[in-house]
């Protein structure tokens, strides 16, 4: 297949004459020869043109939800400024890609299912340089409204004294004492958290800390057979009189309540700051694509964060 060669100016940008950038710094986290050989048979070219880049497509892909960008708001800026051109690898004065091009490469990486290739490559080379000792994992789902109500993929759910929510679902488990995201899976809204659980666990996940809708054997034995141990908060204790039963579930909720609550704070961040709160296309798969990527990017930053604390 034909691509096109970015980035032959001798890269157009002289260190000492532009203004170093927080995606500078993002780009040297990650090896991403790895995460163009996941990339490796993608082609998403026009009819008659060579194809772009993958990865500086791939690459863009996170400028589009580190800064909220619709496509075409994308591709202008990937043509404008200085530190996405050399985020994504193009040099100061050759074309970029035109909005078609992302609609096109989501399309591939649907076709090709490499969302989760994808965060598995990235966060794996993540999870080696932040996490030094695994002791917990969170698990928890969040609602992401669907693009429109006839999405036919996606569900209606409704939680006591809350609207009904037509969307997906997505089930996260994150490193609870670097808040990294490690699995996911992604469901339609109405399946049931506990249902879904198991395929949001990390292997060896220590302590699982969940809330009660994860009560039950199959969450619980999934958990075991992982190599964890469930904490997951109770509704309800054996005891002689209501008092000594208060007592007993808050001494084993509210450690348990301290901890899984971390993970509240990477969801407000995808939804405040990364725009999920709304998916941005229909269907189940590209609902993966568009949460994958977002977990991705914050992975990124989370990471960078983590790395610049313990220097």
């Amino acid at each position: 297949m034909s691509r096109r060669r970015i980035g032959q100016e001798a890269f157009g940008f002289a260190v000492d004459r532009y203004a170093t950038s927080s995606l500078d710094d993002l780009a040297d986290l990650i090896d991403w020869a790895l995460v163009d050989q996941t990339l490796v048979g993608i082609s998403c070219a026009a009819r008659g043109e060579p194809a772009w880049p993958p990865l500086a497509l791939f690459k863009a892909m996170l400028l589009s939800i580190w800064y909220d960008l619709s496509d075409v708001k994308l591709a202008e800026a990937v043509d404008d400024r200085a530190s996405f051109r050399r985020f994504c690898g193009f040099s100061r004065s050759e074309p970029t890609p035109e909005r078609t091009a992302f609609v096109r490469f989501r399309r591939s990486l649907v076709a090709h299912g490499l969302d989760k290739s994808l965060f598995d490559t990235i966060t794996g080379q993540l999870k080696a340089r932040a996490i030094r000792v695994k002791t917990g994992t969170l698990v928890d789902a969040t609602i992401i409204a669907s693009a429109s109500e006839d999405d036919g993929e996606g569900h209606w759910v409704k939680h006591k004294g809350r609207p009904a929510v037509h969307g997906f679902k997505a089930h996260v488990g994150a490193d609870a004492d670097t808040a990294l995201v490690e699995e996911i899976a992604v469901t339609p809204a109405n399946i049931n958290d506990g249902k879904a659980g198991p395929d949001a666990l990390p292997d060896n996940p220590g302590n699982v800390y969940a809330d009660s809708a994860y009560r039950g054997d199959h969450f619980g034995k999934a958990v075991i057979a992982k190599g964890g141990t469930p904490r997951i908060v109770a509704t309800g204790m054996w005891g002689r009189d209501e008092a000594e039963v208060r007592a007993r579930l808050d001494a084993w909720n509210q450690p348990i309540h301290r901890v899984r609550g971390r993970i509240e704070k990477i969801f407000g961040t995808w939804k405040r700051s990364y725009g999920l709160r709304r998916m941005r296309w229909r269907g189940l798969a590209k609902a993966g694509i568009q949460i994958r990527l977002t977990a991705i990017a914050y992975n990124m930053k989370r990471s960078l964060k983590i790395i610049a604390v313990a220097g």
